[in-house]
């Protein structure tokens, strides 16, 4: 196992919440939605806001047709990354992922404020700050707790320009670059890494822990210091290693968007005379079985690509899907 019980649980359970979160986000965003096969519009949904709406979709070829487009886009997006961080620009980085995370944040708040006036001001005046924090300030919590809402906003203006097949080809493709980028390049890492030490931030999940190892070490010093046996000069000489479990950005939001392009392929089912999104929660479940195997068998201090593991389980959750429902 990559890391101990404790944090691998936390970071499967951080993973769940937001996949949830996500589809949350997605259906208040949805004009339109599936009910046991029955179509019905939203009048009242609000639109994405900040200038994030995306084209209407008029025939099933449009989904190629943007399809194309954010495969450019993200071609793009890569490479800008790359040349930004081989001529050192952080000032430019940060800017861009203040500028990201911002806009993200402020959709997934506006979301949960459909009833107030002003939503979409008010919930950019709560991202602001966070935002900021989080990029200039940085701190264990905030990072992790708007991670949980940074991946639905950006998940929700994906969904309505994707359908069923173009999400099955995204994720094959994402998953072979997965591949690529940490088994053959070691792109992920050294971006990881770079992030981490130039910048200060990180696109995932972040989690630092101490070994018992360390956890003892730590005790030790802590009860020779207090008995005043070693000096603060002599403690500080001490090294202390703290171990890192990491999870990627978009291991987090593919999931999200595929279970948000499922809810609009299948919409709601009614069970027990509540409206459940089965097809939606098989792709969740799938996903979150698919990244605890690779927890489970993966080994200390190797690196291990999360997408082709994470994809598995959403195609199973699709099959199941489609034989049962």
């Amino acid at each position: 196992m990559k890391h101990n019980i404790k944090i691998t649980l936390i970071l499967l359970g951080m993973f769940l919440l937001t996949q949830f979160i996500g589809l949350y986000v997605v259906n208040t965003y949805s004009t339109s939605q599936k009910i046991d096969g029955q179509v019905l519009n939203v009048t009242d949904a609000p639109p994405l806001p900040y200038g994030m709406e995306t084209p209407p979709v008029e025939k099933e070829s449009d989904y190629f047709s943007f399809f194309y487009s954010i495969i450019i886009a993200f071609v793009i997006a890569i490479a800008l990354l790359f040349f930004l961080t081989k001529f050192k620009a952080e000032f430019i980085l940060k800017l861009w992922f203040f500028i990201v995370v911002t806009l993200a944040l402020g959709i997934t708040i506006n979301s949960f404020l459909p009833l107030f006036k002003w939503a979409s001001l008010i919930a950019l005046a709560i991202a602001l700050p966070i935002a900021f924090i989080k990029i200039y300030r940085t701190g264990f919590l905030v990072h992790n707790l708007s991670e949980l809402l940074i991946y639905p906003g950006i998940a929700s203006v994906f969904v309505p320009i994707l359908n069923l097949p173009t999400m099955i080809i995204l994720l094959v493709l994402i998953s072979i670059y997965d591949m690529w980028a940490v088994w053959h390049s070691g792109i992920m890492q050294k971006m990881a890494k770079y992030q981490i030490q130039k910048l200060n931030v990180f696109s995932g999940f972040f989690v630092p822990y101490a070994s018992k190892k360390v956890k003892d070490k730590i005790k030790f010093l802590k009860e020779k210091y207090a008995s005043k046996k070693i000096s603060q000069k002599q403690l500080d000489k001490h090294k202390i290693k703290v171990n890192v479990a990491l999870l990627g950005g978009g291991d987090i939001i593919f999931p999200i968007i595929t279970s948000g392009v499922m809810l609009k392929s299948y919409g709601f089912n009614t069970l027990l005379g509540i409206s459940v999104p089965l097809a939606s929660i098989f792709v969740i479940l799938g996903a979150t079985l698919g990244l605890a195997y690779l927890f489970m068998f993966s080994e200390k201090k190797k690196f291990y690509p999360a997408m082709p593991f994470i994809s598995t389980g959403i195609f199973l959750g699709m099959i199941l899907s489609w034989l049962i429902l």
